[in-house]
């Protein structure tokens, strides 16, 4: 049976992600604690797939999942969207009154930013993932203690929902990446996810897109991020249509060496539809 890990309790977005990336296939769902313990399980071949998180509409890029790419031997294979609707959650017989305290992922309470500047009663605090943050409020059974979280969590644990779709942007989604450790590409993959460190010589980005444009690609994603333990160098997270397989492609990889350190594919999938 093919085991796929995800980040968190029962009931958070990712393993909601795990669930309808896999609809009608016969998995065994491994939980983990963090991020880097998935990614080693992930090497280390203990897991055959993972689902994380990897940008979301309101807050952008998850940089933490996204930097595990840089120095992990890890490829990704899929992508899924989860639509992302928080509610607020609290012990049976709680009222919004109640609460002075809510608990949930500090992703989460960045996306929820507008209902808690209306309630500058509740104080927000971050935790591990939303649905430990409703474990944790059902263990305390505290009326003034509420969680940010989806409604799987809620009916998982048995608690009170008492408001519905509380984040800020009712369009919020976030965007997973369906990780393995093998170099896995799908027959009709037509997008690429890659990373590059450039020539500290001007015009290096300029001459990559240049490259691009001129064999009519099309670019979905460009960001910078810090490179780790480098004093303020950057690589270039950049996102485009194709299939490594396409010679298109090839060329465009062949020549985009001259203007870089480095690169590496991080993956060749079939975007989300």
């Amino acid at each position: 049976m093919i085991k796929v890990g995800f980040q968190g309790k029962h009931g958070t977005f990712s393993d909601v992600a795990v669930d309808e990336y896999f609809v009608n296939r016969e998995i065994e769902k491994v939980s983990f604690s963090n991020f880097l313990s998935i990614i080693k399980a992930v090497e280390n071949e203990e897991i055959d797939y993972a689902l994380i998180p990897v940008e979301n509409t309101t807050t952008g890029i998850i940089s933490r999942t996204y930097d595990f790419f840089f120095d992990h031997d890890i490829y990704a294979t899929g992508e899924h969207n989860v639509r992302i609707i928080e509610n607020l959650i609290g012990v049976k017989g709680a009222k919004l009154e109640d609460l002075k305290e809510v608990y949930s992922h500090p992703e989460v309470l960045g996306q929820c930013q507008n209902f808690l500047n209306e309630h500058k009663n509740i104080k927000p605090i971050a935790y591990q993932d939303t649905a430990a943050s409703v474990e944790y409020i059902k263990k305390m059974n505290d009326k003034s203690k509420g969680a940010l979280a989806s409604l799987k969590s809620a009916e998982y644990y048995n608690m009170e929902v008492l408001l519905e779709d509380v984040q800020t942007s009712k369009t919020n989604t976030t965007r997973f990446f369906c990780i393995t450790h093998k170099k896995e590409t799908v027959v009709n993959a037509d997008k690429i996810s890659t990373m590059f460190i450039l020539k500290h010589e001007a015009g290096s980005l300029y001459n990559i897109l240049k490259i691009f444009a001129e064999k009519n690609i099309n670019l979905l994603k460009l960001e910078s991020r810090p490179i780790p333990d480098k004093n303020f160098e950057y690589l270039f997270y950049l996102d485009f249509d194709g299939n490594i397989e396409d010679e298109n492609v090839k060329e465009v990889f062949k020549k985009v060496e001259d203007y870089c350190i480095s690169y590496k594919i991080m993956g060749c999938y079939r975007r989300y539809r």
